[in-house]
């Protein structure tokens, strides 16, 4: 607590408490003084010992502080009645004279039983209120004995009033507080989800147009509910739902065999990441993570989303936040959209040494683990079609994170094997950069595309984010890259852009316009596509 400091007669007023804290006054207190957690009393000049809180006038103990208020242990009393016997204060401090007015001219005992003041203590409310309390005693004592100097003593008693006053509407502005805290609390329970889960949801509403492509919007919508029934624990379960729509490069990429789309066979080559949703609702994520060790998390569930755990980037991650196009949420060889778009049953290890600035990510996921014998690949826990991945995060600095990552799946017969990087850098609070790199193998014939694929493909993306930009609470980016650089498939090398610009109307409605350009598409007979999107993201 700090407060103002009156002068009067050239005795400080919080100072003539015999309390003299840092900050409350000018200039500092000088070295000598020492640090305690003991709390400071005294005593009146007729060496009756008070209690904390008996000096208090009924009317400046508030009730909230009252169980507070008890009796210092025998033998703790101060008997201190001399500044010359404080071992921490010196002729030349600050305080010097304040103290021994305060001594000679009520007679009120300061500081500690082994001869400290200890200037540099801190004060609680109800020490203060206290030790305004004692020395209004002992101004009261002598001035009905007619002892000191009346003068000084009215402006002394005056000064005491004024701190006393400014206690009490202290604690009368607490006191409302907790009255309106306690009203805000009671309404919360009764509009409260549960006790143990909290509900989030979120609507993404995208407008979009481009070439060859009429008008059109599309939507999805989600429902969080994640549940706690012990601390570290964690059941997510998420519903999802949308109205199965399209954008020009998901136009242009169906046409024919959609290998590097959203919804590529191949690969995530880019497009609006909630193309495709479905409008019966799903659900699309259920797992429970525990801490089985220190330093370990553990995850297990029957909706697995690669995505979520690992290939994270801070600055490359959310379509809802950031970029809308998928394959700049995530590198397309690392994270195979045919298990993560579908999510899978499967389990995630996560170590976290305490003394290094390193996490280490172990995942498994199988995309038809409920059907074993069904579809065209054999399906089941181990079967057609699953991921198992390792990513090393290490923390250069809290500006500088790289990512080593290793893939190895099998989609639709097809063995596949990637290795990455993924790195992030903060130049400022304003302006990041961040990359994804990743080179891969393809082998094996490919029943969905009646072709026997032998590929080494490479990825990459590179990209700038910049936030506050002209509004607060802003972001702006720009990212280019390539989803599937690979000679041998076709004669194609796509390359994709996006630029956006982010802003909030409020703290649950976000408006983001974007331009997407994707040269060199796959499918070569479409030409350069040009998309742009207007996106309106509810969150609550």
């Amino acid at each position: 607590m700090k407060g103002t400091v009156w002068l009067v007669g050239g005795l400080s007023a919080l100072e003539m408490l015999g309390l003299v804290v840092p900050g409350w006054a000018t200039p500092a207190p000088k070295e000598g003084s020492v640090h305690s957690s003991e709390t400071p009393t005294t005593a009146v000049s007729d060496d009756r010992p008070l209690s904390r809180c008996a000096a208090i006038p009924q009317q400046i103990q508030p009730d909230v502080l009252e169980a507070t208020c008890e009796a210092p242990p025998d033998g703790s009393m101060a008997q201190v009645r001399s500044v010359n016997e404080l071992s921490d204060v010196r002729p030349t401090d600050w305080a010097y004279q304040t103290l021994q007015a305060l001594s000679e001219r009520y007679g009120v005992a300061i500081g500690y039983p082994d001869g400290t003041f200890r200037g540099n203590q801190a004060l609680t409310r109800n020490e203060f209120a206290a030790a305004v309390a004692r020395v209004l005693d002992a101004i009261s004592q002598q001035y009905v004995s007619n002892q000191g100097n009346v003068t000084q003593l009215r402006e002394d008693f005056a000064t005491a009033q004024q701190l006393q006053a400014s206690y009490t509407r202290i604690a009368t502005d607490l006191r409302d507080r907790l009255n309106q805290l306690d009203s805000q609390v009671s309404t919360l329970d009764q509009k409260q989800f549960s006790t143990t889960t909290q509900l989030k949801g979120q609507t993404v509403i995208g407008l979009t147009d481009g070439s060859n492509a009429r008008s059109t919007v599309l939507f999805r919508t989600r429902l969080d509910l994640r549940t706690s029934f012990a601390p570290n624990t964690l059941l997510r379960t998420q519903l999802e739902a949308g109205n199965n729509g399209n954008d020009a490069i998901g136009r242009a990429q169906n046409r024919g065999q959609n290998l590097l789309g959203t919804l590529g066979l191949l690969a995530d080559g880019g497009g609006l990441d909630y193309v495709g949703v479905d409008s019966t609702v799903r659900l699309s994520k259920l797992y429970y993570t525990f801490q089985p060790a220190a330093g370990f998390e553990l995850t297990v569930g029957a909706r697995v989303s690669p995505r979520d755990f690992i290939d994270y980037n801070r600055f490359a991650n959310d379509s809802t936040e950031n970029f809308s196009s998928s394959f700049f949420t995530n590198n397309p060889l690392i994270v195979q959209n045919q298990i993560d778009r579908p999510g899978g049953a499967g389990a995630v290890l996560t170590w976290k040494p305490a003394t290094l600035p390193l996490t280490v990510r172990a995942l498994y996921v199988a995309a038809d683990a409920e059907r074993p014998n069904g579809g065209i690949t054999e399906g089941g826990l181990f079967g057609d079609r699953n991921q198992g991945s390792l990513e090393v995060e290490y923390d250069f600095s809290k500006d500088i994170i790289a990512r080593l990552q290793f893939t190895k799946a099998t989609v639709n017969n097809v063995d596949i094997f990637a290795g990455g990087i993924n790195a992030e850098w903060s130049l400022n609070r304003q302006l990041a950069v961040f990359g994804r790199f990743a080179i891969g193998s393809y082998e094996g014939f490919n029943p969905l595309l009646n072709q026997n694929l032998d590929l080494t493909p490479k990825s990459w993306a590179i990209g700038v984010i910049a936030r506050r930009l002209f509004i607060p609470g802003s972001t702006a980016g720009l990212a280019i890259g390539q989803p599937f650089v690979e000679k041998d498939l076709g004669d194609a090398t796509q390359t994709n852009l996006e630029v956006f610009y982010s802003f909030l109307l409020n703290d649950n409605i976000s408006v983001t316009p974007a331009v997407t350009v994707v040269t060199n598409p796959n499918n070569r007979d479409r030409g350069t596509i040009f998309e742009w999107l207007l996106r309106l993201v509810y969150s609550f």
